[in-house]
């Protein structure tokens, strides 16, 4: 099995998988490894092997499926360093169609925006979902995550170490900036809304979508949803400059 950079983005994207999973508001169900009991299945069929429960699957067997299923499937090996991974664990979360979709919407330009691009796609698609308000902390903090660690592993493939630093931190400071602008802007235009919590943010915002709430109040959240979305965006591009 030819690997190229596929164990490099794998083991990014396996950290956010976890283990062993069955949120009853999760609607891939059963999983192990990441992978859903339904895939599970249709890879051993495709085998020739009986079903079994998916907790049963071998880290080994989740491998093969990961490679051939996303990776090969999204065509990750023909993308450059970096966006790859941001295609590839795009495509595990929200399906290979999904990934190169955003891939196509994407491509122009430097590959560093490439992969900011793909990235902003993904958490607009994933922040409209219904199961946002359940699992969209830990899907803010995978993007972000995969958005600096993508972008680090595009600068390291073509520079050196040093460089590379400078331009995480800068990408971190850039990314404070636009957080404590649009903070700002958002207790500007909302009277006061500054005081709202990143928590309260998504049901202000859908409340706003209603028409319960002024447009000013509205675009108040929007801007301090934006604020939430680039301080964290700050904090893992300084975590990869650190690192």
């Amino acid at each position: 099995m030819a690997l190229g950079n596929f164990e490099k983005c794998h083991a990014v994207t396996a950290k956010w998988e976890g283990g062993w999973s069955n949120h009853p508001k999760d609607p891939g169900g059963k999983t192990m490894y990441g992978v859903t009991e339904a895939v599970y299945h249709n890879w051993l069929k495709s085998q020739g092997k009986a079903p079994k429960p998916v907790r049963n699957i071998t880290k080994g067997e989740a491998l093969v499926i990961y490679k051939n299923l996303y990776w090969d499937a999204a065509k990750c090996d023909t993308l450059a360093a970096g966006v790859d991974l941001a295609v590839y664990d795009a495509s595990v979360n929200s399906g290979v169609s999904r990934g190169r979709k955003w891939l196509l919407a994407s491509i122009g330009g430097a590959e560093v925006e490439t992969i900011k691009k793909i990235c902003a796609k993904r958490l607009s698609f994933l922040r409209a979902l219904k199961t946002w308000a359940t699992f969209g902390k830990g899907w803010l903090n995978r993007v972000v995550d995969v958005e600096a660690k993508s972008v680090a592993m595009n600068l390291a493939a073509k520079t050196n170490k040093h460089v590379t630093t400078m331009s995480l931190e800068r990408e971190a400071e850039d990314a404070n900036k636009k957080a404590k602008a649009q903070g700002a802007s958002g207790a500007a235009a909302g009277g006061g809304t500054a005081a709202l919590s990143p928590e309260m943010a998504d049901q202000m915002a859908a409340w706003a979508l209603t028409g319960v709430m002024l447009v000013a109040v509205g675009f108040a959240v929007f801007l301090i949803v934006r604020s939430v979305i680039n301080k964290k965006r700050a904090e893992a591009y300084a975590r990869e400059a650190a690192a």
